[in-house]
């Protein structure tokens, strides 16, 4: 099932943060849209539940250097 997520990310400042961050979430299998911005500290996406979870998610953004 798709299901949408909007996190408050910590740390994330500029454009750069902003695509290392979404290429290392679309590398996620089931990761279906990333949005980040560093304006917001926010990144919404839409998964599919079936082939990911939000503690994956989550460690990932984590892994990246960015806080949630």
């Amino acid at each position: 099932m798709i299901e949408s997520l909007t996190l408050t990310v910590t740390d994330m400042k500029c454009g750069g943060c902003e695509a290392n961050i979404t290429e290392k979430l679309k590398a996620i299998s089931g990761i279906i849209s990333v949005a980040a911005s560093a304006k917001n500290n926010e990144i919404s996406l839409e998964y599919n539940n079936e082939l990911t979870d939000i503690d994956t998610i989550k460690a990932t953004i984590i892994a990246t250097g960015f806080g949630i």
